[in-house]
């Protein structure tokens, strides 16, 4: 069974469904009750709901016959021009099924149209606002050229909140009858931040490691570093213990699998909460920054972090003297 199963088998398919966007649903609620949607912008971080508001629309508005009067693309998969002047405007021309006044595109990850395709695409929406809306969906609506923002209705989605999470968890653990420790729902709502999608994904994957989850079964599918050990690595180098810090780093990266902008991701999550001065954590964002360039640019995930936590033992030498 392929992953996304669960994302898509409890995905809501009616808008009073949807989790926690009241304030997104509110506004579209009374264009779907008036049956008289304008073309719209979705937009706000990875699996919040954009895709599945969108879809909830179509069924409220259609009825059973949705899917014959949507048109659904991903706009990086198909992001030139030929798009827009090919397939988008054929289905555009075309007159709704079951005697609605217009059909709907949803064009998932816009942010990644071209310039080109975005500005066909403005043409479009234009000449065939009669027979077709259009629901624009992205991570940034800044990627997104100004004569199209002009023309639709922009709606900003929020990260869900660790209680929206947890009842989405909950409501998956109850469907499918799982076992679940409350350490490993910590860690899933951890992980996803706030991406119902991740969540899904991680409880899937972590199920079919056993008949109970448990919280090393979750960090496993994740392929993502334990806050606790990158604590521990960061407390080691701020005390001078260099090669404690250095044990634990080589462990995750060479024994658990874990590659650099994983621990470089985790690092900067746990500066945060340690317990140093705010200068020391000024510093430690700012260094983190240059070695997470580094390693994006092609150089060494182990030296780069093996610099950086020697970095921080220099720093934290001449702290505590």
């Amino acid at each position: 069974m392929s992953l996304e199963v669960w994302a898509e088998k409890y995905r809501p398919t009616r808008l009073d469904e949807i989790i926690n966007q009241k304030h997104v649903v509110a506004r579209v609620r009374v264009f779907v009750e008036e049956r008289n949607i304008p073309h719209m912008l979705f937009a706000g971080p990875p699996g919040t709901g954009k895709t599945t508001l969108a879809l909830c629309i179509a069924r409220e508005l259609y009825g059973d016959q949705w899917r014959q009067n949507i048109l659904e693309t991903n706009a990086s998969d198909e992001r030139g021009i030929d798009v827009i002047r090919g397939k988008i405007k054929d289905f555009a021309r075309t007159m709704a099924l079951g005697g609605a006044e217009y059909r709907i595109v949803v064009l998932d990850e816009a942010d990644a149209l071209t310039a080109e395709a975005q500005q066909a695409l403005r043409r479009t929406m234009e000449t065939y606002s009669s027979t077709v809306r259009f629901i624009l969906i992205c991570n940034y609506s800044s990627k997104i050229i100004p004569p199209i923002q002009s023309r639709t209705a922009v709606f900003r989605f929020k990260a869900l909140s660790e209680a929206d999470v947890r009842e989405f968890i909950q409501r998956i653990v109850k469907g499918e009858k799982l076992k679940i420790e409350e350490k490993a729902v910590e860690a899933i709502i951890y992980l996803c931040e706030g991406d119902l999608r991740r969540a899904a994904n991680l409880l899937q994957a972590a199920s079919a490691l056993g008949a109970k989850i448990t919280e090393s079964m979750v960090y496993e599918v994740a392929s993502q570093a334990r806050p606790d050990d990158v604590k521990r690595m960061l407390e080691n180098a701020y005390k001078g213990k260099f090669k404690d810090a250095r044990e634990i780093l080589h462990r995750m990266l060479l024994s658990q699998g874990l590659a650099g902008e994983d621990v470089v991701r985790e690092i900067h999550r746990q500066i945060y909460g340690l317990n140093l001065p705010e200068e020391a954590k000024v510093r430690l964002v700012e260094a983190l920054g240059e070695y997470e360039f580094r390693i994006s640019e092609g150089a060494d995930s182990m030296i780069q972090l093996e610099a950086f936590l020697a970095q921080l033992a220099a720093y934290g030498g001449k702290a505590l003297k």
